[in-house]
């Protein structure tokens, strides 16, 4: 069963490219942009820097990837220089979106341990190179096609141990979560979420907290309150909002919103506004 498309249809991830060249120096990035960053090390040697990490020293062709704003550093000597490719990432739906949620703060990989990724990153480097016209704006959607496949990558080698993408990447859960993800409207009972992994309902249910860190009912609320936020952003309304969630009317979604945030999905609105305002 496909465990990426939907999640990606309701929250997918946009790339903008920012730096292609040799690095020599440093290169510093406060998180005030409230954007991901990928830089992919191409040749040469870079010093990774941030809070609450040790310097990570890169000497062989490497993937940087940090989902969340994050303040750190690159530095390459300043005589031998760096070749760097560098996107910022935006997700949908901000700190909300599921996805970006799920992942570790940082994750770095070398280029040769990701075969997945290889034709993407030869298209890559090769348009970086190049001066065909829209090169920036094939660069920008070969970022996102590297994301996918990283996320794929990530799953198919079980390489995050909790959380969302953890559970798409365990056999014994990942079909609930799909169907979750696929019909957040149904009212799902333990039961029947453990009848779809196969498992009885007390072995799914400690199986699942174990491994996303919260029960299958709180997950389910958090899934849809994530859809019914960005259906808030979209401008759809609460009445209609609130079927296609799995709430039988939309006091009853504001009810679960307010459990869920803190806050009514009209106050939510307009902190979203406020915050959209002191950005601009």
């Amino acid at each position: 069963m496909d465990r990426l498309s939907t999640l990606l249809s309701q929250f997918g991830v946009r790339a903008s490219l920012f730096y292609s060249g040799k690095l020599c120096g440093i290169s510093s990035y406060d998180g005030a942009d409230q954007r991901g960053h990928v830089h992919l090390l191409q040749a040469g040697t870079v010093t990774l820097k941030g809070p609450g990490i040790s310097d990570v020293l890169l000497v062989r062709p490497s993937l940087i990837f940090l989902p969340r704003p994050s303040r750190h550093q690159l530095i390459a000597d300043e005589l031998d220089g760096a070749q760097l490719l560098c996107a910022s990432l935006v997700f949908d739906g901000g700190a909300s979106n599921p996805i970006s949620a799920s992942l570790p703060d940082l994750l770095v990989l070398s280029l040769d341990e990701l075969p997945l990724l290889t034709d993407t990153l030869k298209w890559l480097f090769s348009e970086a190179s190049g001066g065909h016209c829209g090169r920036e704006a094939v660069l920008d959607r070969l970022f996102e096609l590297l994301i996918i496949l990283l996320f794929r990558h990530l799953l198919d080698h079980h390489q995050l141990s909790t959380g969302m993408m953890a559970g798409l990447a365990d056999p014994r859960l990942s079909r609930s979560l799909i169907q979750m993800h696929k019909a957040p409207h149904r009212p799902w009972s333990v039961a029947e979420l453990a009848n779809e992994s196969n498992m009885s309902r007390a072995a799914y249910a400690v199986h699942f907290r174990s491994v996303l860190g919260q029960t299958p009912a709180d997950y389910l609320l958090s899934w849809r309150i994530s859809l019914a936020q960005k259906r808030l952003r979209e401008g759809r309304p609460i009445t209609l909002i609130a079927d296609e969630v799995g709430y039988e009317s939309p006091s009853a979604l504001a009810r679960a919103f307010r459990r869920k945030t803190g806050c009514s999905p009209t106050d939510w609105m307009k902190s979203l506004m406020g915050e959209r305002t002191e950005s601009s």
